[in-house]
């Protein structure tokens, strides 16, 4: 049987991050690690734990759009269009970031801002209610495979966490990278990297905007 999440789970996480903590979570790709996008210690805690070079950006998550349009409230016309139509989905959106937010996830390119908003399948829904993103990498070491299942985490990463949720198996192919900095300007776009939604389907829901 599939683990099913509850809104005791949501408040842990959201408890974890607010304290500084680094957790491990499912979301509608791969399994995540995670913690506050504003909280630099926890950050280089986060990047120590994969691995990951200390320059390289992580995506934010929220876990619903409407506390990201809240929170963003520098966004563009049409670049709300945009995440309104795209969002949520398995995807990792490119954005301007003038108002400088989350440095400690946009590590060496404070200028530009990932943006995740998963859309979470029934049995991890009651992530729905964590109010605040988190930053977010995937749960493996750094240039290693991405993890379907809490078993194909890697055991340092698990055992040094404060917090694991178990979401059984996901579906195991990354979120598709999508370029949105032109977008308001000329509705240029670019697929930097093309994950679990193909090209073809985000140029059909970005059509009508053109």
């Amino acid at each position: 049987m599939t683990p099913r999440l509850d809104a005791d789970d949501a408040a842990r996480l959201q408890a974890c991050v607010a304290g500084g903590g680094v957790a491990v979570l499912p979301t509608d790709t791969v399994y995540g690690v995670c913690c506050d996008p504003e909280d630099e210690r926890a950050a280089r805690r986060l990047y120590e734990l994969k691995g990951r070079p200390p320059a390289r950006s992580s995506a934010v998550m929220f876990f619903a759009l409407e506390h990201a349009l809240e929170m963003l409230g520098e966004l563009s016309q049409g670049e709300r269009l945009a995440l309104q139509v795209l969002l949520p989905g398995p995807l990792t959106l490119l954005l301007a970031n003038p108002a400088l937010r989350f440095a400690p996830a946009c590590r060496s390119d404070p200028a530009t801002l990932g943006l995740r908003v998963p859309r979470l399948p029934d049995a991890l829904a009651a992530l729905g209610s964590v109010a605040r993103p988190v930053m977010q990498s995937s749960a493996n070491i750094s240039g290693q495979p991405d993890a379907c299942a809490l078993t194909e985490v890697p055991r340092s990463l698990l055992d040094r966490a404060d917090l694991v949720l178990d979401g059984g198996e996901l579906p195991g192919t990354p979120s598709t990278v999508i370029d949105l900095r032109d977008f308001d300007s000329d509705r240029r776009w670019h697929v930097l990297r093309e994950g679990a939604l193909p090209r073809d389907a985000v140029q059909e829901m970005l059509a009508p905007l053109r």
